[in-house]
């Protein structure tokens, strides 16, 4: 039992979040290169990187789908997953996140926090997956590590403990001072490990107050450091290390390093921070789950019952692969496990340690691996895999809601039967894709969180060999709010054809949610008294009312931001039953939002564009005119950072249209912000006069 603690003891499962092109990638690589998994560095601009493999990553050169990775350091074993950066693959994030037991999370040192290192910072936050923070690009013009922090405690409000001084700036930048053993490493012009040595004594004062303050900032966390502080005066490296370690695993505190992932410099201070902050499987709580409503815990002990998350899948032509977090227990090649969600049993042909798009084939898995399963047919994304003596149902992913959707459709009309193939493999890989068929036109209809997202995925079906496509105009996802509720609204649900007849009556009070008309959401209340309505029929009126919001009065669009109150209704002796107050309170809510006043809302987006001081008029003008509220200006590294919260109709073509407005040097990034309301439609003109 002891080896099998020791085992778990020197696992880390961890991922790389950031914005794009903050240089997750390139750090991923180094540390592939630096722990001697590869003996090559790939480079993103060449297309040679082992986690970007995919062609239109590569051609793109930005990371559009997870890839794991398997490396060892320092007698450790690191599962890595290499996250996308780009908004539109955020869900790719919270399906990795929700796996890890910990992440470093990069930044760029001129940049700061971007938008989208915000965001995944906040999903980080949620699933309470503890960081290391990693300042890259410190060769860079204009590169600053202390205001790169200062945007960190400003923008995240973690305690940033900073545990390294740069040695050199921008493109003289050689090494760290590591604060906590009070010792230089310095990287040459070559491939070689670092230099350690004495701190440069130029750098000695500086480094005497950082450390200093490193001291002070962690004693006022962390008691054992505080009592040690008080009686003398200073913190040994053996305290300071473990003391890190107890704030990076609660969350009260987050360790940054800094370096140049492309010229090889800070890497193998990164790695060796990976094992001395961040947890083991053992150190992250025991994994809940339910079984017949009861919550189950599960530690993470190879001896217990067998289960698992999946939380990718490939379906490719050649096979089909679930990439599968091992909680507990353990599988072996030809087990046969329970599905749980799905109701049937899998047998696992084959157990794959995951090298991006090369595997490693495997006898067996222990808890606290991530690996690949071949032969689980069936399983989607979220879905529990488990002892099928010993059932548990595991919490899936969160999968975020569709904003954008193009209308697609085989050139050649004998391909319908391969493009529904084709989209049917999209939607099992990316469950934050959606296809549907439009019932008024009968347009196959795909959605996504983004335009780059549905270019992607259209593109994908073209590469793996599927028909040739037809894209319509991107369109956005509308909700119907209510604006002006009712009270009293009454409807009786009567239906008599024979045999037991349907009886019911309902009572409603319908109303906005919020005071703004872009919140989100549905409440359901009942407030009847006496009994006149029995809770189980209260039930079925909330799920009918549920059923009702699929189609609003104006256009067919989902209803979001409704509160309804149940506040009176009568049953019949015989003929009330819960399918009846389920129709009843599915036609009278719908009958009711007919009467109410309502809005049509539209998803926004947050832009964030930075431009030259020279084009900045222009790129104003044109948000304006696209409907956009410009919330702010600053100047950074000599060019101008606007941010504006634009209808997501708006965007579309807007990367041409900025390029074409800053001759190429202007970029910007979105995220999601929300729903307002939408113009109302301009009036039909009128016809004219017959002369």
């Amino acid at each position: 039992m002891r080896t099998h603690i020791d085992t778990l003891a020197a696992v880390r499962n961890l991922g790389i979040l950031a914005h794009v092109d903050a240089g997750k990638t390139t750090v991923t690589e180094r540390i592939l290169y630096a722990t001697g998994t590869t003996h090559k560095r790939g480079e993103v601009h060449d297309g040679t990187t082992v986690t970007d493999f995919d062609p239109q990553e590569r051609d793109r050169g930005i990371t559009i789908f997870a890839a794991a990775v398997s490396c060892a350091w320092d007698g450790h074993r690191i599962n890595l997953i290499d996250t996308p950066g780009h908004v539109d693959f955020a869900d790719e994030v919270e399906r990795s996140l929700r796996v890890l037991d910990g992440a470093v999370a990069v930044f760029d040192a001129v940049a700061g926090v971007e938008p989208q290192s915000e965001s995944v910072w906040r999903q980080a936050d949620r699933h309470g997956v503890p960081r290391i923070a990693f300042v890259n690009k410190l060769d860079r013009a204009g590169a600053d590590l202390d205001r790169a922090v200062a945007s960190i405690r400003d923008r995240l409000h973690p305690a940033p403990l900073v545990v390294q001084l740069p040695i050199g700036t921008e493109d003289g930048f050689t090494g760290v001072v590591d604060l906590v053993r009070m010792r230089s490493l310095v990287w040459g012009d070559g491939e070689g490990t670092a230099v350690r040595g004495a701190v440069p004594e130029e750098l000695r004062e500086e480094a005497v107050r950082r450390r200093r303050a490193l001291e002070e900032a962690v004693a006022e966390r962390h008691p054992a450091a505080l009592e040690e502080f008080c009686d003398r005066e200073t913190l040994s490296a053996g305290t300071l290390t473990a003391a890190l370690r107890d704030l990076t695993r609660t969350g009260d505190g987050v360790v940054v390093l800094c370096g140049s992932a492309y010229r090889n410099r800070g890497v193998e201070p990164l790695l060796d921070a990976v094992v001395a902050y961040l947890p083991s499987p053992l150190d992250v709580p025991a994994v809940r789950g339910t079984h017949d409503g009861a919550e189950q815990r599960r530690p993470a002990d190879p001896e217990a019952p067998f289960a698992g998350l999946v939380f990718k899948v490939n379906a490719s032509a050649t096979g089909r692969l679930a990439y599968v977090r091992v909680y507990s227990g353990t599988i072996e090649k030809g087990d046969t496990v329970a599905d749980p969600g799905g109701g049937r049993t899998e047998r696992v042909a084959r157990i794959l340690r995951v090298m991006a798009d090369r595997h490693v084939q495997l006898d067996r898995a222990v808890a606290g691996d991530i690996v690949a399963l071949a032969g689980v047919k069936s399983a989607r994304v979220g879905a529990t895999l488990c002892d099928p003596g010993v059932p548990l149902l595991l919490e899936a992913p969160v999968t975020a809601e569709p904003v954008v959707s193009v209308a697609v459709e085989a050139r050649r009309s004998t391909d319908t039967g391969r493009l529904a193939t084709a989209l049917a493999r999209l939607a099992e890989e990316d469950p934050s894709l959606a296809v549907r068929t439009d019932t008024e036109t009968g347009q196959t209809v795909l959605s996504g969180m983004g335009e780059l997202h549905l270019e992607v995925a259209v593109e994908k079906i073209r590469r793996d060999g599927g028909p040739e496509v037809t894209v319509g105009r991107p369109r956005v996802a509308y909700r119907e709010t209510v604006t002006g509720g009712v009270t009293g609204f009454a409807y009786r649900h009567v239906k008599q054809d024979g045999g037991a007849g349907q009886f019911a009556h309902v009572v409603l009070d319908v109303e906005p949610l919020g005071p703004e008309p872009g919140t989100v959401g549905f409440e359901f209340r009942s407030a009847v008294v006496g009994g006149r309505v029995p809770q189980e029929y209260v039930r079925a009126v909330e799920a009918g009312c549920r059923d009702a919001l699929a189609e609003g009065p104006l256009g067919g669009h989902p209803v979001t931001g409704v509160r309804v109150t149940l506040t009176d209704g009568s049953t019949h002796v015989k003929d009330s039953s819960d399918t009846a107050f389920r129709t009843a309170g599915r036609l009278g809510l719908r009958a009711a939002l007919r009467a109410c006043t309502t809005a049509l809302l539209e998803p926004v987006a947050e832009v964030t564009a930075t431009v030259p001081e020279d084009a900045v008029g222009g790129v104003l003008g044109d948000l304006a005119a696209r409907r956009g509220r410009v919330g702010g200006s600053e100047t950074r590294g000599g060019a101008a950072v606007l941010t504006a919260t634009v209808p997501l109709a708006e965007l579309f073509g807007y990367a041409t249209r900025l390029r074409s407005r800053t001759q190429g040097r202007g970029t910007f990034t979105t995220r999601p912000a929300g729903y307002a309301p939408a113009p109302a439609p301009a009036p039909a003109p009128a016809p004219a006069p017959v002369r």
